[in-house]
Order: structure tokens, then C-alpha cells, then sequence
């Protein structure tokens, strides 16, 4: 029996409507996290304070994962006065946006059990029914996703399961998706879904480099009235003869083998909808397994690609994979973001997406062509036997976010002269190229590293100035291919405390990787690890980029100070011209002067903000909100707040 809390008082209706409300993840399903408010400007942000707080209770207890696994990543909705969002753990909650009261709350009762690969949710959907009645049950619906792969629709007013929404308001995700027993737990969706009509559209998550045939990375579509499957989709083909087929004309033997074993290709960013030309933009992931290739010889299209569908039917409209033949676990990891660009004297409609390389690609959402061009590069071909990499890599024209170049012992860097010493000695026992580098067996520097670059935080977009703000990191990480008679050993060895192993079952290697740091924790390559970048898109330059938080709450005192640090989660922008954002592994909330990148204003947390604020007004005030709950694998501070700030009210 799943728990429902109503607030006294609060069945009849939502308040009324706000100026400004924000009904989808990234403020719309265009995906641009941009608030059009004014309230809040580089002139008056100082006078910011805590508007009131809300905690869930949700740490993780009684979860098996919740100690290395659990964050909280959601960026609330507010619609109709109303905050919506959710946990991890599968909790549901509605708040009061003006006081941060609870209105309900709703447990989907996720297992506890599972080995999870990741205790993550990013957000919920809402949607309004037009045919049905306001006052209806269920007229208006928060749709959320669980991480044991369940899609719920709730009843917006009460928290009540919609009764006609699959059975009993759920509808569950983990059937025929080629989802073992052994890995419950394995296939997830961590991202809200993207609402395009009457239809929601879903991902999933699924956990990386256990084997070949992982589970199916599917789109799939459902009716937001009665839960039925509409359509489905999945980046790889499985047959000659399937519908897909449209979008590779030249399904041939390589692409035969390659769909009876491989998996994955999932999209577990959140997508992003063009309402107005029926699309919706799916962001798809690397195939299976990430480091190892030779079982899945060719591009295996459209892994890794933005890949434009029709909402109502799933037609492939087209699509551009922004790498071939992936051995780094470069997902397309953000929401693409659908801005409207001024070049040349005519506007665009373009698609902006951000990569795990640091690349951006800006796309004409029509065609798919590109508005910057893209080049195809040679990469470096030096692999282990039984690989056959891609020969070239496409590279946006447009000036990365982050450093591709070789790391060299040279560039070694240390917390002290000792530490740098061994950082030298590191580098130079491993192999370093430059971006796309193979994976080997002696150990490769990843360059962006695996996590980014850009990941799911993606970035924002300020329409007055035509500027993309994107916070990015500058981590490498060493990874290293382990022959499958070795792997055992190794991993048993106690010779390499700190790496995460991974079997890559089918495959003659397993495989293993860790952060290229010093004895002493800190990364080999000197700072900033983390960066704000602006990017002014009508002329195709960087506007600004500016060090992105502290070593505080990761580095002993004295090395608080270090400028730029690693960051996951997202910026925010207002028309007010200000970012925020918090991201960093110390526990700050930031606002930046968009125009300029100064930074303006810092708000000390309790917990880490590894989510993406979000703004809205109710009462006649601005409000920003974030969620600081920390990150379990970035090893930030733990915590249950919804945090709202505003102007301090004048006395």
C-alpha cells in the first residue's frame, strides 16, 4: 500500500496561476533553463537570503547502495503556485511555492534491496489534460520515474495514483528490455519524461560495462491518458527488416553482429521537445561495453548521436552521432537545448548540445545539419589487439570548453613537491595522446575524462545575449584494458585501492579506471578542475571563462583556496542577467554577472548542490531554488534540503 500525506485543507484546487511557471525540467521542454524574471539583478543580489526550507527525510536508509551511490539531483517544477519534484528513493512531494509548506507527499515503495548502479532522479513532468474537466481527477498529472524502472502518474492536486494510468497508475518499464535477474537494479530511468502532446516519452539508465548484451537501451512512448505503449525505438537495430531501417540504409553484416550482442545506446539525459514541429530530441549513450569495441565492430549508429523522432509516431526524422565507435564512454549525456539563434541576419532554429568532450554542437533542428561546421579528424589508431577503432572523430568547429591536448609529464602538478614528483612519475608510465586516445593495457589518460567535459547538468541559455553558459570539468582519468585471465587477479591483488573494476563479460578484457591523481588526493594536472564558460553563439567565440569553486570541503586547510573545482549539475540563467549555479564539491550556491562572469554573490550551504537551480515568481517575489542533498561518487556533503531563496523584504 503506497502512502499518501495531504496537507489540511489542500483537495479542492490549486491556487491560481503564477506570472511566470515552470512546467518542465529545463523551465520548458526546450530544455534552456532560463527564468524570464528581473527581480533578482547583479545590482540588488546581495540583498539574497534564505526564503524558507524544506527537508524530505530521504538520506538513503535502509537502502544497500545509499553509502556510495545515493544524490539528490531534482530541479523542482512550480506550477500553479505549486512546487513539485522528487527523490531517489522514490518519493513524490508538492510544496506550498511561497512558504515551502508540504502540500503531499507519495512513496512508490522502491525496493531497498537492489544493487543499484546509480540513486539518482533529476526531476518529474507534469501535464494538463485538455479534454478532461478542471476539477477532474487526474486533469492535471505529475508523471515521475523510478530507479527500479517504473513510470507512475500522479493526480497533481492530491497525490493520488491515477487509477486509469496503466495499473493502478503505474506502468512498469523493465519488460522486454532484455533485463536479467542478475541485474536488478541494472536498468533504471533517472530522468523525468519528456511531455510532446498527450504523449510521454522515456529513457532509461542503464549500468555500464558488465558485459556485451546488456539490456536494450528502447525509447519508447506512452499515452499520458491510459499508460498504453505507443511506439518504441532503439538506437541499435536488431533486424534487417525493422522500421529503423530508414535511418541505416546500410544495415549490413558488421551491423548484423553488432545487434545480436550489443546493448545499451540508452538515452538517460533528460530529451527535449519542439511542441510546435511535433519533435522530440533523444541524446543516446555509448554502447556496450564502454572501453572494449572489437564484439561491436563499426559506428553501431546512433549510439552516441542526437537523433530527432516524431513524437507521435517515433519516425525517425534524422539524426548526427557526435562519436563513432565509442571507447571512452562519451554519452551524449545532457538535455539538448532548443534556442532560436540570430546568425547572418536570419534566425535559426538550432539545437545546442553540449558533449562529455567539452565539445559544442550546435545543429539546425530541422535537418540536422550543422549551424557551426563540424570536421571529421584523424584520431589516434594505436589499440589492443582485436579493436578496430574509428579512424576519424567529428570536431565542432566552434572552441572546445576544455583542453584536448596529451597530458605530459611536464604538466604534472601536486599539493606539495613530493606530490608532484609522483603525479611526474604517473603520467610517464602512462599513454597519452591527446583527446581520443585508445584505451591499453599499460593505461590510458582519458582526456576529458569520462565524467566530462559536460554532463547532465548540460548548460543554459541568456536569449538577450545570445550567450550558452555551461559549467565543465577538467578531470583526467586513467583507464586500463586487463586481459580476461588477468582480471581476477588484479582485482584481488589489493594493488589497486581506489579503481573501479568492470568484467566487460564477452569481451577479451575487463577493465578498470580512477581519477589520475596524487598521493594525497588531488588531481595530477593543475587547476581549475572546474570551469563557467560562456559562449556567445552569434559569433562563435568564448564571451568569458572563470574558475568555478573551491578545494573547501574536499582539501585539507590550508588548500582551501585552490580555484576551480569539479562540478556535476547545471546553471541557471535569468533575465535579470545573472547564472547561478551550484554543482562544486564545496557547499556554495553562486550567482554570476552573465554579462561579464564576475561573481557577484556566494550563499553557504548545508549540503552539497549537486542539482540545477531553478526561478520562478509567486507573491510578487523572485524566488531561486536548489536542492542540497550531496553526491554519494563526488563525495560531498549529505543532506535533504530544498533551499529557496529571495530578495530580503524591505524593512
Amino acid at each position: 500500500m503506497r502512502k499518501i500525506l495531504l496537507a489540511a485543507g489542500f483537495a479542492a484546487s490549486l491556487p491560481a496561476q503564477a506570472a511566470f511557471e515552470w512546467t518542465a525540467y529545463g523551465g520548458d521542454g526546450r530544455g534552456q533553463r532560463h527564468a524570464p524574471l528581473a527581480q533578482i539583478t547583479p545590482a540588488n543580489v546581495g540583498r539574497l537570503e534564505l526564503a524558507w526550507t524544506f527537508r524530505t527525510g530521504e538520506l538513503g536508509e535502509g537502502f544497500a547502495r545509499a553509502k556510495d551511490a545515493l544524490t539528490f539531483e531534482a530541479t523542482p517544477l512550480m506550477v500553479g503556485g505549486t512546487l513539485f519534484f522528487d527523490t531517489a528513493t522514490g518519493k513524490a512531494f508538492a510544496l506550498d511555492a511561497a512558504t515551502g509548506q508540504l502540500r503531499w507527499q507519495f512513496d512508490a515503495k522502491v525496493p531497498r534491496d537492489f544493487d543499484y548502479s546509480e540513486m539518482a532522479s533529476r526531476g518529474v513532468s507534469w501535464w494538463r489534460d485538455a479534454q478532461a474537466d478542471a476539477a477532474a481527477a487526474c486533469a492535471e498529472r505529475i508523471l515521475f520515474a523510478t530507479i527500479d524502472a517504473r513510470l507512475i502518474a500522479l493526480d497533481a492536486r492530491t497525490g493520488a495514483a491515477c487509477a486509469d494510468f496503466g495499473t493502478k497508475g503505474e506502468v512498469v518499464l523493465s519488460k522486454g528490455v532484455r533485463q536479467s535477474q542478475w541485474r536488478l537494479g541494472q536498468y533504471e530511468v533517472t530522468s523525468p519524461p519528456a511531455i510532446a502532446g498527450d504523449v510521454a516519452v522515456v529513457g532509461s539508465a542503464i549500468g555500464d560495462n558488465a558485459g556485451t548484451d546488456l539490456e536494450l537501451g528502447v525509447v519508447r512512448a506512452f499515452d499520458l491518458r491510459s499508460g498504453r505503449e505507443l511506439w518504441h525505438w532503439d538506437p541499435i537495430p536488431r533486424t534487417a527488416r525493422m522500421p529503423a531501417d530508414a535511418a541505416n540504409p546500410e544495415f549490413g553484416e558488421l551491423d548484423a553482429q553488432q545487434a545480436r550482442w550489443t546493448g545499451a545506446a540508452n538515452a538517460w539525459a533528460p530529451l527535449a521537445v519542439d511542441a510546435q514541429r511535433g519533435l522530440v530530441f533523444v541524446p543516446t549513450g555509448s554502447p556496450s561495453p564502454d572501453f572494449f569495441g572489437g564484439v561491436r565492430p563499426g559506428d553501431t549508429q546512433w549510439a552516441n548521436s542526437v537523433v530527432a523522432l516524431r513524437a507521435a509516431t517515433g519516425e525517425f526524422v534524422w539524426g548526427r552521432q557526435l562519436v563513432h565507435h565509442d571507447l571512452w564512454d562519451y554519452d551524449v549525456a545532457s538535455q539538448p537545448m532548443l534556442v532560436d539563434l540570430v546568425r547572418d541576419g536570419r534566425t535559426i532554429p538550432a539545437l545546442v548540445q553540449l558533449h562529455k568532450t567539452g565539445q559544442v554542437f550546435v545543429l539546425d533542428r530541422e535537418t540536422g545539419e550543422p549551424v557551426f561546421p563540424i570536421e571529421e579528424r584523424p584520431v589516434p589508431q594505436d589499440v589492443v589487439e582485436g579493436e578496430i577503432p574509428s579512424p576519424t572523430q567529428p570536431f565542432s568547429t566552434l572552441p572546445p570548453l576544455v583542453s584536448h591536448a596529451p597530458v605530459k609529464p611536464e604538466d604534472a602538478w601536486g599539493l606539495t613537491f613530493w606530490d608532484r614528483n609522483a603525479c611526474r612519475e604517473r603520467i610517464a608510465a602512462l599513454k597519452s595522446e591527446g583527446i581520443y586516445t585508445p584505451p591499453s593495457l599499460a593505461g590510458t589518460i582519458e582526456r576529458p575524462g569520462y565524467a566530462g567535459g559536460s554532463n547532465w547538468g548540460g548548460g543554459a541559455w541568456d536569449p538577450a545575449r545570445h550567450l550558452l553558459v555551461a559549467n565543465v570539468m577538467e578531470l583526467p582519468f586513467v583507464v586500463a584494458l586487463v586481459p580476461r585471465a588477468e582480471f581476477v587477479p588484479q582485482y584481488e591483488s589489493g594493488r589497486y585501492e581506489g579503481w573501479e573494476f568492470a568484467s566487460q563479460r564477452g569481451t577479451p578484457y575487463g577493465m578498470r579506471r580512477t581519477l589520475l591523481k596524487s598521493p594525497l588526493g588531488a588531481p595530477c594536472i593543475a587547476p581549475p578542475w572546474g570551469k563557467l564558460v560562456a559562449v556567445d553563439l552569434a559569433k562563435g567565440t568564448i564571451a568569458w571563462s572563470k574558475p568555478l569553486g573551491t578545494s573547501r570541503d574536499r582539501a585539507p586547510w590550508p588548500f582551501w583556496d585552490i580555484q576551480g573545482a569539479p562540478n556535476i549539475g547545471g546553471p541557471l540563467t535569468t533575465a535579470g542577467g545573472l547564472t547561478f549555479v551550484g554543482a562544486t564539491t564545496d557547499n556554495y550556491l553562486r550567482a554570476f554577472d552573465t554579462a561579464t562572469g564576475a561573481e557577484v554573490w556566494t550563499m553557504r550551504l548545508p549540503a552539497g548542490a549537486q542539482a540545477t537551480p531553478m526561478s520562478y515568481e509567486a507573491g510578487g517575489r523572485q524566488y531561486v531554488v536548489v536542492a542540497a542533498g550531496g553526491h554519494a561518487k563526488f563525495g560531498t556533503t549529505r543532506g535533504d534540503y530544498v533551499l529557496a531563496f529571495a530578495l530580503a523584504r524591505e524593512r
